[in-house]
């Protein structure tokens, strides 16, 4: 079995850093050969996940230098078996690399991305995408409620408890698992319309009115 590849949004989530920080990874080689391709696509190994959140959050600590030296010493840890299958295994592993007088330990960013791997299966075991169901529209199992209406209505900040009331066999689980998703697989193009109104809000005309033009 190869490494585990994935888009720069999944390592976003995975990593819990920006989308841009994944893509400047990658622009600026900041990871050891063999972690990233650009080939097919811009991909990064599921494996580098930890390595990545090591990279930006421990910038207020350490500099970019010790940094870059020390995901060096990390890397050589992962062998090829622990790289075809992140992360079982890994918290047993020796993650604390000493380097004169400084100590560092990578496994709070091992277990970190071993958590959300986890969730991001999880959500994504959770959606379908069904020709048969809203002409193929990605919804939660079992249901018809479309996701990335559901994260809009997240993302617009309408309280969960109306989101709750809108969709009554939704639970808080789902709701988390749906905004993950959403995350690691954003839409392209316009933006969805809500199916949950803004408090207050109502529909007043489903047609366009063209502006009269000035004679």
């Amino acid at each position: 079995m190869g490494a585990a590849l994935l888009t720069p949004a999944e390592a976003a989530v995975i990593a819990g850093v920006s989308l841009r920080d994944i893509n400047r990874v990658i622009d600026e080689k900041i990871l050891p050969a063999g972690f990233t391709t650009v080939g097919d696509g811009r991909r990064i190994q599921l494996a580098a996940c930890p390595l990545v959140g090591f990279y930006f959050r421990a910038a207020k600590a350490l500099t970019a230098e010790e940094r870059l030296l020390l995901i060096l010493r990390f890397a050589e840890r992962i062998t090829g078996d622990m790289a075809d299958h992140p992360f079982a295994g890994w918290s047993t592993a020796d993650w604390t690399v000493h380097d004169g007088f400084l100590s560092v330990s990578l496994s709070g960013f091992v277990a970190e991305a071993d958590d959300r791997s986890t969730r991001l299966a999880a959500a994504r075991a959770m959606v379908v995408e069904d020709p048969a169901i809203l002409s193929g529209t990605p919804v939660l199992r079992g249901t018809r409620i479309p996701l990335y209406d559901l994260v809009a209505s997240v993302a617009a900040g309408l309280p969960r408890e109306r989101i709750f009331a809108a969709y009554p066999g939704l639970n808080a689980t789902a709701l988390d698992l749906a905004t993950l998703y959403a995350e690691a697989n954003p839409v392209r193009g316009r933006p969805r319309r809500f199916t949950v109104l803004p408090p207050g809000a109502t529909i007043t005309a489903e047609r366009t009115v063209p502006r009269r033009r000035r004679a």
